[in-house]
């Protein structure tokens, strides 16, 4: 076994789940207002178009500064800012240059549909941010526009990666959700946008994420099904994790063109090693992407970062998530949290 792949020894202070399962990373929302209505997330005749834009719901940034601060002190170090869609937090980028200075946060990314993301790319680069990561589903301008519920454009994407670009971030993550029937007639043509830039495409399995979005097995294209498509024609190879618990799983181009991933959460779950929690706007904590209730956080946060960190390692503690495994059986929760409220 490589070095890589070898379990982590566990730090005092890093708890570990049932499972054995350190806690490493935070998915944090800091809004669950979106101006998309994408149907796999947030459909438009399910949710109100004032969702989430109630400021007093959300926790403020002095609490999420001592919530992420809680969290580093239990051995998280990936920091991954979601929404909703983030940018529409007003303010982000000072959250951002705070939430940088946290000791033990080494790693700090963005996830974002991109459509006000060039306005935002340079005081995010300024502020600290390391990572982004783009939802891109469609190049298709009026499939993209259909896709996102009539609301956006893939232009405005489009300018927002180039501006990302010229503000320094050196290769994002462009994440496409795949649906059969809908949009998996442009796996080959994001692909072909996207083969010879520093970029990494990523193609993730449809999810029964939440419970508004009427998901169905028949539109679930699996990972080795796109894989064969794409080897046919541009040739792939297998690239090593990069760490443990990484989910997308990572090939190279052949030629040289760059690196493309498959999430394959339904044909291949990895709750495993799954050392992620996601916390919503409202405080609340998540520790599985399926679940159906959280814990709620933010009245501790008034007694600072220690006593936070105590509480969260003891729920950590009972964790035993592992719901993709038991997808479709008897012990599978039936009702989940809606991906809006905390990120995907």
């Amino acid at each position: 076994m490589s070095a890589l792949l070898q379990p982590h020894a566990l730090s005092p202070a890093m708890p570990a789940d049932r499972l054995g399962r350190p806690l490493r990373e935070l998915r944090l929302s800091v809004i669950d207002a979106c101006n998309f209505r994408c149907g796999y997330c947030m459909p438009a005749d399910r949710i109100a178009d004032d969702h989430g834009l109630d400021a007093a719901s959300r926790m403020s940034f002095d609490e999420i500064e001592t919530l992420v601060r809680g969290f580093a002190r239990l051995g998280v170090h990936k920091l991954r800012i979601t929404g909703g869609e983030p940018l529409l937090r007003r303010d982000l980028p000072s959250l951002v240059a705070r939430l940088a200075q946290v000791p033990g946060i080494d790693d700090l990314a963005l996830t974002t549909n991109g459509s006000l993301l060039a306005r935002h790319a340079h005081a995010l680069r300024a502020a600290g941010l390391q990572r982004i990561t783009v939802s891109l589903d469609a190049l298709d301008p009026t499939l993209f526009r259909a896709l996102s519920g009539g609301r956006g454009e893939v232009a405005d994407v489009l300018d927002g990666i180039a501006a990302a670009e010229a503000a320094g971030f050196g290769s994002l993550k462009l994440n496409c959700v795949v649906q059969r029937g809908v949009n998996d007639g442009e796996v080959e043509a994001l692909a072909a946008r996207f083969r010879g830039t520093p970029h990494v495409l990523r193609f993730i399995e449809y999810m029964d994420v939440g419970t508004c979005n009427d998901w169905q097995p028949a539109r679930v294209v699996p990972s080795a099904e796109l894989h064969a498509r794409l080897h046919a024609r541009w040739p792939l190879r297998a690239l090593d994790a990069q760490y443990r618990g990484e989910v997308a799983v990572r090939h190279a181009w052949a030629d040289g063109a760059g690196e493309i991933g498959f999430v394959s959460a339904i044909s291949a779950p990895f709750c495993g090693d799954c050392h992620r929690a996601r916390v919503s706007a409202d405080g609340r904590l998540y520790t599985c992407l399926f679940a159906a209730d959280g814990d709620a956080l933010r009245p501790l946060l008034a007694g600072g970062e220690t006593a936070l960190a105590g509480h969260v390692g003891g729920l950590w503690a009972r964790r035993a998530d592992r719901y993709s495994e038991l997808r479709g059986s008897p012990a599978a929760t039936r009702r989940h949290v809606e991906m809006f409220l905390i990120g995907g």
